[in-house]
């Protein structure tokens, strides 16, 4: 889908004062209750408006329709999951390089794990909703954010290029959506935490030079 098609669910105007910015926040929240609570397929604007306690033509100050409610979810959730992952990488700069892989790969899981109903909601509906374009706009953010961080390693030989950095984040992606579409318990999250670690370390030692096949 081309950037440009996003307009179509993107909201109507940003809220700039906090009594706006309140409303908005509790048309979001309500929008992900009315989402799990009745899915996608019944999830409409009017449901949405009566669980958030506005009227809806509040809400159409905002939202055109349920696609543009849907992607502003979706949008936030991807941002809060990414804010995390940007954050662990700057702060893992500069530590070795399997310690650094560890708490990008943590903060990662742990972000998308803190809602793992809402992550499995919005896998559903995110093809309907500007989803892969947002999803390449995230990569990008991903990719940045990671390279910055190897470019400190200091037991790195050489940095890897991005294909490499994409391979590593493809990969976690798609553990972390089958484990949310199968079996999410505590245990198999923690399991899951670990391997991936693992996986990533060890790709990435190889990639990097730091051990050699």
């Amino acid at each position: 889908m081309p950037t440009n098609t996003l307009v179509a669910f993107e909201a109507r105007k940003t809220p700039l004062q906090a009594r706006s910015t309140a409303t908005v926040e509790a048309i979001s929240e309500a929008t992900i209750q009315v989402l799990l609570r009745h899915g996608a397929q019944r999830l409409t604007t009017t449901r949405v408006a009566e669980r958030a306690g506005v009227s809806v033509g509040t809400l159409y100050q905002y939202y055109p329709n349920k696609q543009s409610l849907l992607f502003a979810v979706l949008e936030h959730h991807l941002n809060n999951v990414m804010a995390r992952v940007e954050a662990a990488c700057e702060n893992a700069c500069h530590k070795p390089l399997a310690e650094m892989i560890r708490d990008m790969v943590e903060a990662f899981v742990d972000a998308k794990m803190e809602r793992a109903d809402i992550s499995v909601a919005l896998y559903r509906v995110a093809a309907d909703v500007g989803g892969p374009t947002l999803i390449k706009r995230i990569s990008q953010r991903s990719r940045k954010a990671v390279e910055a961080m190897l470019l400190t390693a200091p037991d790195a030989k050489s940095p890897p290029d991005k294909f490499v950095i994409d391979t590593m984040l493809a990969a976690m992606a798609g553990a972390m959506r089958s484990l949310l579409e199968g079996d999410a318990s505590p245990g198999t999250v923690r399991k899951l935490r670990e391997q991936l670690v693992l996986l990533c370390q060890s790709y990435m030692m190889v990639a990097t030079g730091k051990l050699v096949q």
